[in-house]
């Protein structure tokens, strides 16, 4: 029997896709998605249950109109009991006015659904017109994809596709094969090669892929704010199956909220077992369509071309039901999502247009880079004089390389980018002096307390999989329990704690919660850049009892005071308006700004109190680490002599304990 995807009956219908899934439940058909295949009688079914609600509404309009032209010629045929001399001409001139706003409204024809359909999108855009023009539209909500009702002036846009998936599964092969370039010939050790973005045209529309090294770069532009991606295509191996950087990936492009299209590859090898893939998918959540879930699976082979085209037309096909527009006609604005410093050139920096034109001439600001675009090149690498939404174009000019996710917008003059680069780079500053963490568990209860925080998210790792199933199902229950507080796991994972579990956390603002797993250094360090906590445990109920207290307010932090970093003075200055500052190098450690110190004199302290400063060159600080040489100064004294020894010392939160006798759950 045909069939006929919900999103293509919805376009031919005038419908707004979710109105047809809605009526499709009405019928008694559900877990269906605006990608889904429905039969040719449901199809009819639910065509005649719209028919009978229009003609419903219609009669409803048609009786509600005579209702309203009675009232208004009763209101005219009625005369004011008493009136003075200046009233009867002015109420006969309302009642004719009344009259004739009732002859231009007429009996109202209801030809379908779509009408009311539009008159709902008229509504919800009449709602939503006084927020934006209030300026409740941020900078990164300009530059994020807008979907459904759009201006006059809209276009539709190509959509922007992140490839995943784990090593050698065949990612850049396939990006190869689809723009018929020599991308993986360059490659070294199976590493993607950073190129930004390219664009390839399908039954003559523009799809635009994101060439990101990892799901790591795709999670961090996140965090940045720069929702970027409008699908991932998570490619997994036929012979392979799913495989640690797999479940990463899916982690990732879940949090992101960023639908999945998984594309199993290298269909052709002799070992090839996509059944078996599908299977390992649905351990993570991941439903084929074929199977009654929403995620839509295509087989492929990157190497032959086999398959492409229809991983191609699905991409095509949700981009339809997500309806994808741009506003050429609006500000400029972009996204950079990849960037570089090349000898020759300076700083070059990829940029998604989301809104506007960019051209050669325009004053940009990305951060704290900023300049005059000199020029411009296509993803091919020619020269243009400008690029409109919904492109990526590669920009140079700029005063330094900006980050991946940086937002870029146009301004007036070099003068005014100069000036908001540099107060973005002092608020940056701020930020990296702070050094505080961004979500804390101790801090939950202020939040919660102030209305600030309603969700907490987590992100497990375990030494077993039995275990972390233990650890969900009983955070489960306790946020069930506990009304204040809504626990959302954001990903959970066996093994110890990686550097890509600290990118996820911090993109998703979650605290890490490991259970019999460990931490390095380096992901220690990383966590500490990003403002991640990592709390380690090895007893199931202290994580849930540490979780109660935070929402109780209860839990405090342990601290304990430990030896950070040594320094020996070489030379003094004094300087009017600070005092004596003493120039150092660090010999063991780091000096960190805030520490208590201890300056020893021939074996014995002569001074003990806090580091007020500490500057490094011409900058202001928090640390400095060996063998760097660096500034001190303190509030309270000024009896520095060089070759005097300065011991720091911080308070650092320790992990807390299992108490004597307690067992893991």
């Amino acid at each position: 029997m045909p069939s006929v995807r919900v999103f293509a009956l919805a376009k031919k219908l005038g419908l707004r896709s979710e109105a047809l899934v809605a009526a499709l439940e009405q019928v008694g058909v559900t877990g269906v998605t605006v990608a889904s295949s429905i039969d040719e009688a449901t199809a009819q079914a639910v065509v005649e249950l719209l028919a009978e609600q229009a003609a419903h509404a219609r009669e409803e309009a048609e009786a509600k109109a005579a209702r309203e032209a009675a009232a208004v010629q009763a209101a005219a045929e009625k005369k004011p009991a008493e009136v003075t001399a200046g009233e009867p001409e002015e109420w006969e001139e309302a009642a004719e006015e009344e009259r004739r706003l009732a002859a231009r409204r007429g009996p109202v024809e209801v030809v379908g659904i779509a009408e009311l359909e539009r008159h709902i999108r008229e509504l919800q855009q009449a709602e939503t017109a006084p927020r934006q023009e209030a300026g409740m539209v941020t900078l990164a909500q300009e530059a994020r994809r807008r979907r459904g009702e759009r201006p006059a002036t809209a276009v539709e846009a190509p959509p922007i596709v992140a490839v995943l998936g784990h090593v050698d599964h065949g990612k850049t092969t396939l990006l190869d094969t689809l723009r018929h370039t020599a991308v993986a010939a360059s490659e070294h050790g199976g590493i993607t090669q950073h190129i930004g973005a390219s664009e390839i045209e399908h039954r003559g529309k523009r799809i635009v892929f994101i060439d990101t090294p990892g799901h790591k770069a795709f999670t961090a532009m996140r965090a940045r704010g720069a929702q970027v991606t409008d699908f991932v295509v998570l490619v997994v191996a036929a012979n392979d199956g799913v495989m640690p950087q797999t479940v990463e990936a899916i982690n990732h492009a879940r949090a992101a909220n960023v639908p999945i299209i998984v594309a199993i590859n290298k269909i052709d090898l002799p070992d090839a077992d996509p059944t078996r893939v599908k299977q390992q998918l649905l351990e993570h959540q991941i439903v084929p369509e074929e199977w009654g879930g929403h995620e839509i699976v295509v087989e492929i082979s990157a190497l032959t071309g086999q398959g492409l085209d229809n991983l191609l037309d699905t991409i095509l096909l949700l981009a339809e039901v997500e309806e994808l527009w741009v506003d050429p006609a609006a500000e400029f604005t972009g996204v950079v999502i990849e960037s570089s410093l090349d000898p020759a050139q300076g700083a070059l920096a990829t940029v998604l247009v989301r809104s506007g034109k960019i051209a050669v001439g325009d004053v940009v600001v990305a951060g704290a880079a900023y300049g005059r675009v000199r020029r411009l090149r296509d993803w091919r690498g020619k020269s243009i004089k400008e690029m409109e939404a919904g492109r990526p174009v590669e920009i140079v000019g700029l005063s330094a390389v900006p980050e991946a996710g940086e937002i870029v917008r146009a301004v007036a003059s070099p003068k005014e980018a100069r000036q908001r680069a540099e107060e973005y780079a002092e608020q940056a500053r701020q930020r990296e002096l702070r050094g505080v963490a961004e979500v804390q568990l101790h801090e939950l209860y202020r939040g919660l307390h102030t209305g600030e925080v309603k969700t907490l998210n987590l992100l497990l790792k375990a030494d077993v999989s039995g275990t972390l199933q233990a650890l969900e199902s009983s955070l489960q229950q306790l946020s069930d329990s506990m009304p204040e507080v809504d626990i959302n796991i954001v990903a959970a994972g066996i093994g110890d704690i990686t550097e890509s579990d600290i990118t996820l956390a911090a993109a998703s603002q979650a605290i890490v919660i490991g259970y019999n797993v460990l931490a390095d250094d380096h992901v220690l360090r990383v966590a500490a850049d990003d403002r991640v906590e990592i709390r380690l445990y090895n007893v199931i109920y202290q994580i849930l009892e540490d979780i109660e207290r935070a929402a109780a307010g209860l839990l405090e932090p342990v601290y304990e005071e430990q030896f950070v970093g040594r320094a020996t003075v070489l030379q003094l200055f004094r300087i009017s308006r600070l005092g004596v500052v003493a120039g150092c190098r660090v010999t063991d450690g780091r000096m960190q700004r805030g520490a208590r110190i201890e300056v020893k004199r021939r074996g014995e302290t002569v001074y003990e109190g806090k580091l007020t400063s500490l500057r490094h060159l011409k900058d202001d600080v928090a640390s400095v680490e060996a063998p760097n040489e660096c500034g001190l100064l303190v509030a309270d004294w000024r009896g520095w002599e060089e070759g005097d020894v300065v011991e720091a010392y911080a308070q650092v939160e320790v992990e807390r304990k299992a108490t004597a006798g307690a067992s893991a759950a």
